[in-house]
């Protein structure tokens, strides 16, 4: 999971450039979400360990493009 906080009416651009990012390899899925206070948040899922997998990310954007680092946290699924 890779979030972001857009700066100051900057939410749209941080949409676009999460959109437009290509990763090395391609997840089994990828959703984008956008949240109040302009936050990106971008999924993906892999077929993989979820902690110890050499895993391609999304970078981290320019800094005047956001507010604060960008969070990203590996999850595992439960449900099988």
């Amino acid at each position: 999971m890779w979030e972001a906080r857009a700066a100051q009416g900057r939410g749209a651009e941080l949409l676009e450039w999460a959109r437009a990012r290509v990763l090395a390899r391609e997840p089994v899925r990828r959703e984008i979400f956008r949240a109040p206070q302009d936050r990106v948040l971008v999924l993906t899922w892999w077929e993989a360990d979820a902690f110890d997998a050499e895993l391609p990310e999304l970078p981290e954007p320019d800094a005047e493009l956001i507010t604060r680092p960008v969070h990203r946290w590996r999850f595992e699924s439960l449900d099988e």
